[in-house]
């Protein structure tokens, strides 16, 4: 007697968020009927295929099936967020779906490498036999070609691993050009595209996800935190020190008090933003250990570099007021002086509108949201 069980693996909760079914799905008649949904509320979904191969191969086994076997079918389902989470989803419903039937082999089919990922959590708990891939065939046409890529961009799981690195590509191209000596970032994109597609291969992009996810579950952050408070206490002491260093040197002797205090502020200007970004980036750290980083730390580390650009060039315009020299304003001048605080406020508000779009979209999220079958 072989007990054989077929399943089919939803990492990315489609199954939920489309058709509002919770997983695990068990047996052929909720199967089938999961499948519908999912293939009514998006006709395009890929993984209503898989569902409906897995239906196939378990139909097949239960025609060839001595009269003892018993053929049962599963469907998981992991979450929105594609990682731990949707991992931990998967490996619990496996756990539910193996307790109740007790199975000896497991037939996975699947329709892509995305689903393919969670083969190490079930093959930890059941041997799997077989793993059949389900690809749909297609026109092979140009029109077809435009399509599929239209549609992952679209597609938010696609949009960021195609869009990101073409519009890296590009925004190294553009600054290569426009800034002065951008040669060395033109050269500098083959040499970081060498050493991701280096580390990919020695899978040193795993190792770093969970060092990472190590980092946060430990106590590490507050030995970084600590360091970075100690940081930013060190920097406010170097202000003061290199302040003080110019109301006591002798070549600002003749210097009137506002040119004094505008130079004091000026050379102080670098510590104090070490020591604000310090400061910013231990609570970001802090709240990064916790689980609740919202990225507001970013934000404030964005706000301190505008504030930055802005103060440097103000006190360059006050220093040479005071010099006696006059501020000609013409467009080479005020670009020279202004341009960078104005593109950081740019970058500023790019940042702010990402980062407000992804809380949003945090909160907005129905990932929890599931009717049942």
């Amino acid at each position: 007697m072989v007990r054989s069980l077929v399943l089919t693996v939803d990492r990315d909760n489609d199954l939920g968020v489309k058709a509002g079914i919770r997983g695990p799905v068990i047996g052929r008649k909720a199967t089938l009927t999961a499948a519908l949904r999912l293939g009514i509320a998006d006709p395009e979904e890929s993984d209503t295929n898989a569902i409906l191969g897995a239906l196939h191969h378990h139909d097949r086994l239960v025609e060839n099936a001595d009269a003892h076997d018993e053929v049962e079918i599963a469907l998981l389902t992991g979450d929105v967020r594609v990682g731990p989470r949707s991992d931990r989803a998967i490996a619990s419903q496996l756990d539910e779906v193996i307790q109740e039937f007790q199975p000896d082999v497991a037939i996975l089919v699947t329709d892509g490498a995305d689903d393919e990922a969670s083969i190490p959590i079930i093959t930890s708990r059941v041997r799997v036999e077989h793993v059949e891939k389900i690809i749909v065939r297609q026109s092979k046409g140009i029109e077809s070609t435009y399509y599929y890529i239209a549609k992952a961009i679209e597609d938010p799981r696609w949009r960021a691993k195609l869009l990101v690195p073409i519009s890296v590509f590009l925004m190294i191209i553009g600054l290569g050009l426009i800034v002065p000596n951008g040669g060395v970032l033109i050269g500098a994109m083959p040499l970081i595209a060498g050493i991701w597609m280096f580390a990919k291969g020695l899978g040193w992009e795993e190792q770093l996800e969970r060092l990472m996810l190590d980092l946060r579950e430990s106590a590490t952050g507050g030995i970084f935190s600590s360091m970075l408070w100690a940081i930013s206490i060190f920097s406010i002491i170097l202000g003061f020190v290199t302040s003080y260093q110019v109301f006591t040197n002798m070549e600002y002797v003749e210097y009137s008090n506002l040119r004094i205090w505008a130079v004091a502020i000026d050379e102080a200007l670098q510590w104090i933003v070490v020591s604000t970004f310090a400061f910013t980036l231990s609570i970001g750290v802090l709240r990064w250990t916790e689980g609740s980083f919202t990225g507001r730390s970013i934000l404030l580390i964005g706000f301190g570099t505008v504030v930055y650009t802005i103060a440097e060039a103000t006190l360059d315009v006050i220093r040479m007021g005071l010099s006696g020299s006059n501020y000609i304003l013409d467009f080479e001048t005020v670009s020279n002086d202004w341009g960078l605080p104005l593109f950081t406020i740019a970058l500023y508000y790019l940042l702010r509108t990402i980062i407000e779009s992804i809380a949003k979209e945090d909160e907005t999220s129905p990932t929890n949201k599931f009717w049942g079958v």
